[in-house]
């Protein structure tokens, strides 16, 4: 518990001191000094005294290398009055503009320095790098082309299935067309088949009548020859049992009815 304490002081006295370094001779804003409250400001004054230091040793290498710069510019100028009795001052306008452009050469190249050792190596990189910049075009030129002509590819295709799509929906429209005429040709002709089937029915029906009466006709006639024949002795002939019996009338609606003349008794 004791040891608690003592750490949530040293995160406090941490805050207050990175607090009032922050805002300096601003008042401070109230804040609530809970524990949860009390890391997120320790963490942050963590995070901030990291990047500090990281600015302030950045800042110093600048500062180191500009040291350097400025000692190499000074001896190469020296070496300059010295060898060749040349100064800055009195150089010409195209003197200086060309140093000009050889710094800035070396400013883009990111060159430590202006010599001919370390300009052959940084343009060397660079031509590596433009190579690789160059075959990755073409690469990604050729990956184009190809997805170019695939795009034509598929678009002539889905033109020439659009195509066959309407051609396929006018077929069909025509094949539905033959179908239905063909369905009601069909129901005409069953309808057809289903007069005649009662046609012929009734015709047969009609023809069995008539040869009804004829073999009814003809069959009374056998039986009285064969009557007049067994009784020629008797007094009951042909005639009177023809009489009797009905069969006269019977052949002579027959012959009313069908035009048929029955002939004499045998």
């Amino acid at each position: 518990m004791q040891e608690e304490l003592a750490g949530m002081e040293a995160k406090l006295e941490k805050v207050a001191s990175w607090l009032k370094k922050t805002f300096g001779d601003q008042p401070i804003p109230p804040y609530e000094a809970d524990a949860r409250t009390v890391d997120i400001l320790y963490e942050l004054a963590e995070c901030n005294e990291s990047r500090d230091g990281d600015v302030r040793l950045l800042i110093e290498d600048m500062k180191q290398k500009a040291v350097e710069y400025e000692s190499d510019g000074t001896f190469l100028q020296d070496l300059l009055t010295e060898s060749l009795n040349l100064s800055f001052s009195n150089m010409s306008k195209g003197s200086t503009s060309y140093l000009n452009t050889l710094v800035d050469t070396a400013l883009a190249l990111e060159t430590k320095d202006t010599s001919l050792a370390s300009f052959i190596p940084a343009i060397n990189d660079l031509t590596s790098e433009l190579d690789a910049a160059e075959s990755k075009n073409k690469e990604m030129e050729l990956e184009l082309s190809t997805l170019r002509k695939k795009l034509t590819s598929a678009l002539v295709l889905e033109k020439r299935l659009q195509d066959d799509l309407k051609k396929t929906e006018e077929l069909l429209v025509v094949e539905k067309a033959k179908a239905d005429n063909r369905t009601q040709n069909m129901k005409f002709l069953k309808d057809k088949v289903e007069d005649f089937k009662f046609r012929i029915k009734a015709a047969e029906k009609s023809l069995l009548a008539p040869l009804s009466w004829v073999s009814s006709y003809l069959l009374a006639g056998t039986i009285i020859y064969v009557w007049d024949g067994c009784f020629t002795d008797s007094r009951v002939s042909g005639e009177s049992l023809r009489e009797s019996s009905g069969i006269k009338e019977a052949g002579g609606a027959f012959e009313e009815e069908t035009g048929v003349v029955s002939g004499p008794d045998p």
